[in-house]
């Protein structure tokens, strides 16, 4: 099993920078990708961003150039710089991890998630 924390979210005004972190722990030798879902009132989880062991990264369409998505060295860790907050963004934040090396509709592993809330 793999556990997940997150922290760095909070209530920021359009155009701030917030920045996302999360922490695995147990068995996170088995991890091959970790990234950042969202989902906001009323609609269905989205991916924000993931990336490999290796550093691929794919994002989603509406985040690309505003947010960044790093993962530490050790491979167990992974952040998410977001700048140019809009309105929009406002949701709450997952990070997952995988053992599947490249998927992008879904994780075997979720955080508890943290509120990220852009207000206008």
């Amino acid at each position: 099993q793999v556990q997940l924390v997150e922290s760095g979210g909070g209530l920021v005004q359009a155009g701030g920078s917030l920045r996302l972190s999360c922490s695995a722990s147990g068995s996170a030798f088995s991890i091959s990708v970790m990234g950042w879902y969202r989902q906001a009132p009323g609609k269905q989880r989205e991916l924000v961003a993931i990336i490999s062991r290796g550093g691929a990264t794919n994002y989603a369409d509406s985040v690309k150039g505003r947010f960044t998505i790093s993962r530490d060295s050790a491979k167990t860790s992974v952040y998410l710089q977001m700048n140019s907050l809009k309105p929009e963004d406002t949701a709450v934040y997952y990070c997952g991890a995988d053992r599947a090396p490249w998927r992008t509709n879904g994780m075997d592993y979720w955080g508890k998630g943290t509120l990220v809330t852009v207000s206008s």
